[in-house]
């Protein structure tokens, strides 16, 4: 499965961890130095759900986001669902 959140949309994106090596001037040292510049994945937090939706009296599985169910605890199932195009 896709690693996308149903409603926000949310995917993986790519980015670069920066290795430094020495100590910084402020601390008394030589200065940091830039020795790597490595990709990584930005992940978003992702969870299968089943939410409960009384305006249809049933269950709907979705794959969201951390974020995304913040929103459904504030706007409601059904209107947040409805809104991605998944009722």
């Amino acid at each position: 499965m896709s690693r996308v959140c149903s409603i926000t949309g949310a995917k993986p994106t790519k980015g670069h961890v920066i290795h430094r090596r020495g100590m910084a001037k402020k601390k008394g040292g030589v200065g940091q130095h830039v020795t790597a510049n490595t990709p990584r994945l930005f992940v978003p937090n992702l969870k299968t759900r089943r939410v409960w939706v009384p305006e249809l009296d049933r269950f709907v599985t979705v794959k969201l986001s951390a974020r995304a169910l913040k929103t459904i605890a504030k706007n409601g199932a059904y209107q947040t669902l409805k809104a991605a195009g998944l009722v």
